[in-house]
């Protein structure tokens, strides 16, 4: 073949390879576009649906996250309208749902989720290269284009894994919800039950303070030694200091109660009802505790979700520790006096001192990890509930107790003794260590009120669950049902 002959004739011998190579660029160009336009788009909602599906059923009233300015506007003439009311506590906990900012700033990162989640399903940008090489009178110029191959086949799993994340975040918003619930319901308890110590240790102190004055009137006519007018002042000086305590009580858990509200200015005027509910007639009887809190508990879900990511995430690593460092690409080559030169190139990362084994081996600890708190969150959860469950059964037998026994008989005593006071059977001091007594049972009623519904709310949440150490987020049930690891959440021993 003569020199003259063979470009041209090499240009017809590799038409066909060109145009092999063509079809291969366009189909390649054509499968990144169609994982492009498959890729997950930002929702309006910020995938807050699924909070509300998480942590409407724990609550007494819906959940709403205002968003726009009108949406925000509303709400707060809603919070208005509720404030010129007193508190229940489940206004109380509408409020502090609708208002507070903390919860509001938790929301938002359901939004930052969603962008993690929708970036992880987009491949990197191609890569663009332009080179020239000039030697004598011969210039060369080179286009190339180029794309990640390790991160296309790695797309699927990895887009899976910020998935997951995308729901922790939706159940960590959840859970942060059912939180704040129990939060404000507690500390609306404790400001109710603070206002009402309150009312009765002034009644208290006027009732010392008579006490006090009779006594050094009676000294004064020497119908009273020193030693007994020193006694009632000492009842005196001690109602005096129960009600400084309970003035700073009401003033402690009434601010604790503003700021879970997310209330300020003139709002912080609002009013509490005069007295706590009253015990219900009857507790609640719930031998299936322990299969209810294991049904729907968000750390147990938490725990299922993890092990689940962590088999995922073992696989991806087992899948990237062959497949890092391949890229693929096109090129298109032009020379001096010669046609375009077309083709493309496959570039693999060679496993010379990294194989992968070290990725490996963490990813296969992490997963061990995750089985064995999975197991450790279900023992914890059985023991949780059955405590709160018993504090909640005590805490009800002891206001009853305080109710239907000791307050009673406290006040027929003091029946009897003023009818004996009335037949001068008994003094005027005698009768008011009597009330003494009582006052004492009916403080005692009080507290015990406020126990049991404080523990209610510790059942409650118990039944919700609590994230523990290395849970951060908890989980919406994946729609793929539960990994086969997942068995250990149940309370089943790792193998």
């Amino acid at each position: 073949m003569s020199p003259e002959q063979g470009p041209s004739t090499r240009a017809r011998g590799g038409a066909s390879r060109h145009h092999r190579v063509t079809r291969l660029g366009r189909l390649a160009s054509l499968a990144a576009a169609a994982l492009l336009v498959g890729c997950s788009t930002l929702s309006p909602d910020a995938g807050f649906g699924a909070v509300v599906r998480l942590a409407e059923p724990h609550l007494r009233q819906p959940l709403a996250w205002p968003r726009s300015e009108a949406e925000r506007q509303q709400a707060a003439d809603q919070v208005a309208t509720w404030l010129q009311q007193p508190l229940t506590m489940d206004s109380a906990v509408r409020v502090a749902l609708l208002n507070n900012p903390g919860l509001q700033a938790a929301y938002q990162q359901l939004r930052i989720a969603q962008a993690d989640w929708v970036q992880a399903g987009r491949l990197p940008n191609p890569g663009f290269s332009l080179g020239r090489v000039r030697q004598g009178d011969e210039r060369e110029t080179d286009l190339g284009l180029h794309l990640s191959l390790s991160a296309w086949l790695a797309l699927p799993l990895r887009q899976a894994v910020a998935e997951r994340r995308m729901a922790q975040s939706q159940a960590d918003a959840a859970h942060t919800v059912l939180q704040l619930a129990a939060d404000v319901q507690k500390a609306w308890v404790m400001a109710v039950a603070a206002e009402e110590g309150l009312r009765y240790a002034r009644q208290v102190l006027q009732a010392a303070e008579a006490g006090a004055e009779l006594a050094r009137r009676m000294q004064s006519v020497g119908n009273f030694n020193a030693l007994q007018r020193a006694r009632e002042q000492a009842f005196y000086a001690d109602a005096a200091l129960a009600l400084a305590r309970a003035e700073h009580q009401r003033l402690a858990t009434r601010e604790r109660l503003t700021r879970m509200l997310g209330l300020w200015g003139a709002q912080t005027a609002f009013t509490l009802p005069d007295r706590l509910p009253d015990l219900p007639a009857q507790p609640r009887e719930q031998p299936d505790i322990e299969q209810l809190a294991l049904a729907q508990r968000l750390d147990i879900q938490a725990a299922r979700l993890m092990l689940d990511e962590s088999a995922r995430q073992q696989g991806l690593t087992q899948r990237q520790r062959w497949t890092t460092g391949w890229d693929i690409g096109v090129t298109r080559s032009t020379g001096h006096d010669a046609p375009p030169a077309r083709g493309w190139e496959l570039g693999l990362e060679i496993p010379l001192f990294d194989n992968g084994a070290a990725r490996a081996a963490r990813a296969d600890a992490v997963h061990a990890q995750a089985l064995h708190r999975a197991a450790q969150t279900a023992i914890d959860a059985r023991s949780q509930v059955r405590e709160a469950y018993g504090a909640y059964r005590s805490a009800w037998d002891i206001a009853r107790h305080q109710r239907d026994e000791v307050v009673p008989l406290q006040r027929r005593i003091s029946d009897e003794n003023l009818l004996r006071y009335n037949g001068m059977l008994i003094g005027v001091f005698e009768l008011l260590a009597d009330a003494r007594a009582q006052i004492r049972a009916v403080q005692g009623a009080i507290d015990a009120l406020r126990d049991f519904w404080l523990a209610q709310a510790e059942l409650e949440m118990a039944l919700v669950g609590r994230p523990g150490p290395g849970l951060s987020a908890l989980s919406v049930p994946a729609s793929g049902g539960t990994p086969p690891a997942a068995g250990a959440a149940a309370g089943e021993p790792p193998h």
